[in-house]
């Protein structure tokens, strides 16, 4: 079982109402968020607040991350340039478990505009829940970062 306690997340204006949305759903679930912004729905840059997201996990501040902006595509480019972050772009259940599974994934990236509330909160439960499977897996990630 995975022994996730603290969760960073970051967003920017497509992804903050589905920020507020999962880390309501979190906090309520006992997990502490450390919540990186944005505050608003009004327009930002991604990177403003994905790096202070994935230097906290870089740090040990969370055990994982959610990020979210439009397409998912841009924040996760974004935190996917730390050494310490292996984040995944997760729009549904089965990538998000395959993610978790077999990468290890510290990060869940997801697509703001292309999922609904309830699909967010479902793929984010099957990521936390999901529980890293080693093995073969393992030889592969120790070859990602530079």
């Amino acid at each position: 079982m995975k022994n996730i306690k603290k969760i960073s997340m970051a967003c920017d204006h497509a992804g903050y109402k589905t920020k507020e949305y999962l880390k309501e759903y979190l906090e309520s679930k006992g997990y502490k968020i450390f919540d990186f912004g944005t505050n608003s729905a009004e327009s930002v840059d991604y990177a403003d607040f994905a790096h202070p997201m994935a230097d906290a996990l870089e740090k040990g501040i969370a055990d994982i991350g959610i990020t979210l902006c439009g397409s998912g595509n841009g924040i996760n480019m974004t935190v996917n340039k730390h050494q310490g972050v292996r984040a995944a772009l997760c729009w549904n259940t089965e990538i998000a478990k395959l993610a978790a599974l077999h990468n290890n994934a510290n990060v869940c990236a997801l697509p703001a505009r292309f999922i609904s509330l309830t699909e967010a909160k479902e793929i984010v439960d099957i990521f936390i829940n999901t529980e890293f499977e080693g093995g073969r897996h393992i030889e592969r990630i120790n070859k990602i970062p530079l």
